[in-house]
């Protein structure tokens, strides 16, 4: 049993690849867990980055990352989240997600034994850098950390399709072509040496993803949430048989 005051689980992914919603699914099949999303550390509109001439949502420089860090330690600490903290990503639709019912209804059976299990809170933290070289320091706090995958066509489709992004000032649209010039760059520069050749849409490479503990989705469930949500489920199940007493 660990002397932490929460589980700390890491869902990261380039964007559009399934983070949050995956997430909120976990959240309703478990008990007892609560979510951060990373961007809720989104900087003022006007402290962007701008590149080119248009603003860099997908860098780490857009991340109040001190202010991350401040929560990450706050929840590790007292188990619950920020009590100041307003969430504007949950404002921020994901929209229909295709998922069995079915699978939804049996894996919420099946967590039901944990309301009956000493185990802390479990946090979910979805973010799209949890896991960059430059984010060490959060990477090293996770207990658990999973990473999504998809394609760049995949992404882009998915992104484009959405409507546009609640920020603290206002409302963001992507311009034309931002998954091709800003989105798909920033994931493969802080992800590449996760994969063999730097190929982010290739092979893993093995033996980094197990020194650093990260669990990658398998390929089968790269477009189906089902699976994703049934792979995700095992992992948490059995991170939380280390935390029972």
């Amino acid at each position: 049993m660990s002397d932490r005051n929460a589980v700390l689980v890491g869902i990261s992914g380039v964007s559009s690849s399934g983070k949050t919603t995956l997430a909120r699914l976990l959240r309703d099949i478990f008990p007892n867990v609560f979510i951060l999303h990373e961007d809720d550390f989104y900087k003022d509109d006007d402290q962007i980055p701008v590149k080119d001439g248009v603003a860099d949502w997908d860098c780490l420089e857009a991340i109040d990352v001190p202010g991350f860090q401040r929560a990450l330690s706050y929840i590790k600490k007292h188990g619950t989240s920020p009590p100041d903290l307003s969430s504007k990503e949950d404002k921020n639709s994901v929209g229909e997600v295709n998922v069995d019912k079915s699978v939804i209804e049996d894996l919420k059976w099946k967590a039901s034994k944990w309301m009956f299990q000493n185990v802390p809170p479990v946090a979910i933290i979805d973010g799209f850098l949890l896991y960059s070289e430059d984010m060490k320091t959060v990477r090293d706090s996770f207990d658990v950390k999973l990473l999504l995958r998809t394609d760049f066509k995949t992404a882009k489709a998915r992104r484009e399709a959405r409507s546009g992004y609640v920020t603290l000032q206002g409302f963001w649209e992507d311009p034309p072509n931002y998954v091709d010039n800003v989105v798909w760059p920033n994931y493969v520069k802080d992800h590449a040496y996760l994969f063999e050749d730097g190929n982010v849409e290739g092979q893993v490479d093995g033996s980094k993803l197990q020194a650093l503990n990260i669990e990658i989705m398998p390929p089968d469930a790269q477009d189906d949430i089902t699976k994703c949500l049934e792979w995700a489920y095992g992992v948490l199940e059995r991170a939380l048989e280390d935390f029972k007493e």
